[in-house]
């Protein structure tokens, strides 16, 4: 085992530990190494599901912020989803510490949809620090809410650690009440093609193989499938000092004392070391636990393990089996050497691996880190991310980081849009995540009215869309439009 400890830089906001492990494959055959031939697939016919104007696939942020956007706008949506929940990594996958959604300034840049989910969360299942915080550089405040994820560089921001399942059912209700057609435990195999453009997907489920019309796809799956099987170029290059490309199981502990043990942490800095180096020294791979939103569930979001791929499902497996092994080996040694945790349980593993990277679509534009210092402001912008430091000032984000290169027919939103390694650091988190979601549901549903592909899309209308439906973007954007769309027919 390789062992990377955490070093936080104005290049990453977490001081992450990483390991690189061996793998099991003494251990478990890997059937994607054997050659055992192949098989023929009959062709035949596929019924069809659904037809409408715009297909969303997956319901992770990005997919649910893209659903509600384009609904809101008059088209009629379908969104499909794998799992019996909407949200994603940020609730499917334990990731419910929400990464800044204010700058440094203590601005509210985050806005739309994210910022309307959060708000319909109920007072006990978000944690973090009031309004009049936001922003402050009081050195007390800022110690006390870097121990709760929500200040870094010194300066408290609007950083929020959430309830999973309210965060689960507000993402329904929200796209139950925009009148979105909305399809659980439903798998997409693969693109709809028709002269080369998107057109709908394929996909699986307890009622078999079928297939889904639409005028315009939106690929939320974070992982790009659709447009990687839909021929679009792509990237997987990785910054290997970043957790991003890490993948781990994430859990939690009930029964636990959280303000006892940040006492600890922070008031016994080398007893707290101390405990560390004899962690890492038993279980090779090691864990501290973060807050959550409540004082007596503690969150694990690692041990962070590099090498795998999150294409590949033996290593998918490989990383489940370890992170769950892991699970209870932390229960054992935090019970019986943390301050705070002496009554833990295991409480629950994330139904969803936590996977951080796998493609990033070759898109008409890409942030990239020589963007950071700029401070350039794309024509095209549909959204305004905090840099990772108060070294930098905020980051654009261009609508044309949404659209494929070639490929027609399909807008990218979430954690595959299309950027260098570097800048995906942050662009993967859930908050960019709804920014990009947002304008992938507006780009569409313009994109089914008028029936041109996305990349023709109006950008002036784009923007003055997104500006109605709540997001922020500079002052020099599109003004405000809220004038309703006429529905077009189905495909």
């Amino acid at each position: 085992m390789k062992f990377k400890p955490g070093q936080r830089t104005d290049e990453r906001i977490l001081a992450s530990d990483i390991f690189e492990v061996e793998r099991f494959d003494v251990e478990r055959p890997r059937g994607a190494h054997l050659d055992l031939g192949t098989w023929q697939e009959a062709a035949r016919e596929i019924p069809v599901y659904r037809r409408c104007d715009v297909l969303v696939v997956g319901g992770g942020p990005s997919g649910t912020a893209a659903a509600v956007a384009a609904a809101r706008l008059g088209a009629d949506v379908a969104l499909l989803e794998r799992y019996n929940h909407l949200g994603g990594l940020s609730t499917g996958g334990l990731v419910i510490w929400i990464d800044r959604m204010t700058d440094w300034e203590g601005r509210h840049v985050i806005r739309g949809i994210g910022e309307e989910l959060l708000d319909r969360l109920p007072a006990d299942a978000v944690a973090g620090p009031a309004r009049s915080e936001w922003g402050s550089r009081d050195p007390a405040r800022a110690a006390h809410w870097a121990q709760r994820t929500a200040a870094y560089h010194g300066v408290v921001t609007w950083s929020p650690t959430v309830d999973p399942e309210r965060l689960k059912l507000a993402s329904q209700e929200l796209v139950l009440e925009t009148k979105v057609h909305l399809v659980y435990h439903c798998w997409a195999a693969a693109p709809l093609l028709e002269d080369g453009a998107v057109r709908g997907a394929i996909f699986e489920s307890k009622a078999g193989r079928q297939a889904l019309r639409a005028r315009v796809v939106v690929d939320a799956t974070g992982d790009g499938d659709l447009f990687a099987r839909a021929g679009a170029a792509f990237e997987s290059d990785i910054e290997r000092d970043d957790i991003h490309h890490c993948m781990n199981t994430a859990w939690l502990f009930g029964g636990v004392d959280m303000e006892r043990w940040l006492e600890f942490k922070a008031g016994q800095p080398e007893q707290f070391a101390a405990f560390m180096a004899r962690g890492r020294e038993r279980l090779r791979l090691f864990e501290r636990p973060f807050v959550s939103w409540r004082n007596d569930v503690a969150l694990f979001m690692g041990p962070r393990q590099s090498g795998f791929s999150a294409l590949d499902p033996d290593d998918q497996t490989e990383v489940e089996i370890r992170s769950h092994r892991l699970m209870a080996e932390h229960l054992e040694f935090y019970r019986a050497n943390a301050p705070g945790f002496g009554g833990a349980f295991l409480m629950l593993s994330a139904p969803q691996l936590g996977v951080r990277h796998s493609r990033r679509l070759v898109g008409v534009r890409r942030i990239t880190r020589a963007q950071w210092p700029t401070a350039a402001v794309f024509d095209d912008e549909v959204g305004v991310t905090p840099a990772v430091s108060p070294k930098f000032p905020n980051i654009s984000i261009p609508y044309g980081a949404l659209v494929p290169e070639k490929l027609d027919g399909l807008l990218a939103c979430g954690r595959h849009i299309a950027c260098d390694p570097s800048s995906h650091g942050f662009l993967r988190e859930i908050p960019q995540c709804w920014i990009t979601g947002q304008a992938a549901g507006v780009g569409a549903a313009l994109a089914a009215r008028d029936c041109v592909e996305p990349r023709a899309v109006d950008v002036g209308e784009l923007q003055a869309r997104l500006l109605g439906q709540g997001a922020h973007l500079r002052p020099d954007a599109a003004e405000g439009n809220e004038a309703p769309l006429e529905r077009s027919g189905a495909a």
